[in-house]
């Protein structure tokens, strides 16, 4: 096995030959990591300094940031040195180390979504037992647990790379599996939970549009609102994912589909990108913790306990 060695870095996730496409592409893949990064990172600073953020929601949002923070700071660098398409072919250190942390930071990210749609599943569909199944205790172990068993996943995984070679038909089992685990299951679960919100959402809609009360139109654009906005969260993952889900178990049946593992990598990537405008920008009060923020102004006060409009 080859040790790791910073000066054995290969660049080859771009093609010498094309330098203007390889400007381009290096250019858009340092916005889409400085965007990921800030973004992220404004959404952690709020929910740590202000008070008022201080939820089991916001705790899932949260450990969720610090998934993409680190995919966008880490991932996203680190897989333009390494090329996922060149380590497939490789079982040196750095290609398995590229790989375990790859699956451990985006697996977290994966977990973290699914933690956030069962959370909003009970605020939904069961408000009134809502504050007493998920409080800020049940939201820590729910980031934690999501964290450790994204872990646990990459540790073995890259342990079945490393013994490949005694394992092997064991081995590439156990590793579909893992993947089956890791990103096909939360998907499903995603997918169901968000459905079921769905139906309950839309089910209120109709309710609320037959009332006679005067509360009945507001309510009405509220649940219109928080139905679009699950609209897009199960859209834009899905959107995001499924081409690498459904393209990576066949890379070794097809030359075409090797191909494609690269932009595939990355689209699916840049959800990190998008989830703090799905989960924080739709939201008042992270527009103006962002805008206190953006403006320095929490360096000139303590604004801890403000209430944010």
């Amino acid at each position: 096995m080859e040790s790791f060695n910073m000066t054995d870095l290969n660049w080859n996730f771009c093609p010498a030959k094309n330098n203007i496409l390889c400007a381009l592409l290096y250019i858009s893949i340092s916005f889409l990591t400085a965007v990921t990064v800030c973004g992220n990172l404004l959404v952690i600073i709020s929910i740590i300094y202000f008070k008022q953020l201080h939820t089991p929601t916001n705790y899932l949002i949260l450990s969720l940031a610090v998934a993409d923070l680190l995919i966008g700071a880490l991932i996203f660098p680190f897989n333009m040195a390494f090329s996922v398409k060149t380590c497939m072919y490789q079982s040196t250190l750095k290609c398995l180390i590229q790989k375990a942390f790859d699956f451990i930071v985006s697996s977290s990210s994966i977990l973290n979504l699914c933690c956030i749609s069962i959370d909003r599943y009970y605020a939904v569909c069961h408000p009134l037992i809502y504050k007493t199944k998920l409080t800020d205790h049940v939201s820590t172990m729910m980031g934690l647990g999501s964290w450790a068993v994204s872990v646990l996943f990459g540790i073995c995984i890259f342990l079945m790379d490393y013994y490949y070679d005694l394992c092997r038909i064991g081995c590439f089992f156990m590793s579909g599996i893992v993947s089956i685990l890791a990103f096909y299951v939360p998907a499903i679960i995603l997918l169901c939970v968000y459905s079921k919100i769905l139906l309950v959402a839309l089910k209120q809609v109709s309710s609320l549009q037959n009332a006679t009360s005067q509360s009945g139109p507001v309510g009405s654009k509220k649940e219109r609102k928080a139905t679009k906005t699950m609209a897009i969260v199960m859209g834009l993952f899905l959107i995001c994912w499924l081409p690498i889900f459904i393209s990576y178990p066949f890379y070794t049946l097809s030359n075409i589909v090797i191909d494609l593992i690269e932009p595939f990598n990355w689209f699916a990537l840049s959800n990190s990108m998008l989830n703090p405008f799905i989960y924080a920008f739709f939201y008042h009060w992270f527009r103006s913790a962002f805008r206190m923020m953006i403006s320095r102004k929490i360096f000139r006060g303590d604004y801890v306990n403000t209430k944010l409009h």
